[in-house]
């Protein structure tokens, strides 16, 4: 088929803002524009609709408003829970995995090389799984070494951005109970396309970022749980209960909480529009691509991240300029090669993975409830046309 307008795979990034949600903001854009922190009817008015946005979020979540701070997005977020518990607790040792997000992993590198704590990375194996046994081995050693009282901080993705993994949230939020560790897991890409019931869930800290499920970008919130106080990680005002100084960004805060409601209304019809897509666009790979394989669990539609598939392809010139092609083609999506090499700094994730092929193509196609059959079919047709005529020189 061909296509007159640009197709959109690249979910995983940002998500196109739902109308319905603009609809939601554009009277806290032009009406209701008083400073939520002033006293007068102005700011009252704003002010009940950040609270009303921080009930909608907590009801969607099943917890407390009071454990829910609106935050700029999902990095400050990550920022908050890391940085504010190794503060709060005087933690000096921290877990995580090879695999997360800069959000994590850059934070927790620059504490470690400032002396702050000790950095432990988790074993992972060839698919990029946790490997628990070494989870608990490090906690473990930890709590030997320090004593009784030593805490370790735990920051483990529940869905990898790149290679559509899931983590075992509630394995791991038992493991870290057991041994009293911190446990942070970022959650923005789970988040309004999975449910999280924190009645439940032994976790200290996730994260959302509205963006993600078709809210505005620039807003977002982390969960704290009530029985981990933490101090706050930006001073300067008493917003969000002496929690994040700065005035909030009201319109992205009814955004999102917009957002999160819509997405947990139709979370199951988009769930099987989604998985349909991802499933078509994998079985028509490999009817059409000699070679085609799929990274981490991204393939694995029954326990992946189903918004996300993660495609390897044979070795060829091509993949130096497959994403500069695709997007000549008016298809968006990313990628990243293993390794490093001029103006392509590589991903990290799939450099990180045992045994992956660096000679390999690598493209990560993500999907939103606006994608078509039809896209899929274009987009596969694309990427089989450019490597079939390279295949037949």
């Amino acid at each position: 088929m061909t296509t007159t307008s640009p197709v959109y795979l690249d979910n995983a990034a940002t998500t196109k803002l739902d109308p319905a949600v603009l609809e939601a903001m554009l009277p806290l854009m032009t009406e209701q524009f008083g400073n939520p922190s002033s006293i007068h009817s102005h700011g009252r008015q704003v002010r009940t609709a950040i609270e009303k946005a921080r009930k909608t979020v907590a009801s969607l979540l099943n917890t407390s408003p009071a454990e829910i701070f609106f935050t700029s997005g999902g990095t400050e977020a990550d920022n908050t829970a890391i940085r504010s518990s190794i503060d709060t607790f005087g933690l000096t040792h921290a877990i995580t995995s090879p695999l997360e997000h800069h959000a994590v992993l850059h934070t927790l590198q620059h504490l470690a090389q400032a002396g702050t704590i000790r950095l432990s990375m988790v074993d992972i194996d060839e698919q990029g799984h946790i490997d628990l046994n070494h989870l608990e081995k490090l906690l473990r050693e930890h709590r030997i070494a320090g004593g009784p009282s030593a805490r370790s901080l735990v920051s483990l993705m529940h869905g990898n951005n790149e290679i559509a993994n899931l983590l075992p949230i509630e394995r791991v939020g038992e493991l870290c109970r057991a041994y009293d560790a911190i446990f942070h897991s970022d959650t923005v890409q789970t988040m309004g396309h999975f449910r999280h019931d924190l009645q439940t869930l032994p976790v200290d800290f996730i994260v959302g970022a509205g963006h993600k499920f078709h809210g505005p970008k620039g807003v977002g919130f982390l969960y704290v749980n009530a029985d981990t106080k933490i101090h706050p990680f930006i001073y300067g005002g008493a917003q969000e209960r002496n929690m994040r100084g700065g005035t909030e960004n009201v319109y992205g805060i009814v955004g999102l909480a917009k957002a999160l409601e819509i997405a947990y209304a139709e979370m199951d019809q988009h769930k099987q529009h989604i998985t349909s897509l991802k499933r078509r666009m994998i079985e028509r790979l490999r009817e059409g691509l000699p070679g085609v394989s799929f990274n981490g669990d991204s393939a694995n539609i029954d326990s992946s991240l189903y918004t996300v598939l993660n495609v390897s392809l044979p070795a060829s010139e091509l993949n130096d300029m497959l994403l500069f092609n695709l997007d000549i083609a008016r298809i968006s999506a990313s990628g990243g090669s293993a390794c490093s090499s001029g103006s392509n700094v590589g991903s990290h994730v799939l450099a990180a993975l045992p045994g992956i092929d660096a000679s390999r193509g690598y493209v990560r196609f993500s999907f939103g409830k606006y994608n078509t059959t039809a896209e899929i079919d274009y987009a596969v047709d694309t990427l089989v046309g450019l490597y079939q005529k390279e295949l037949t020189l």
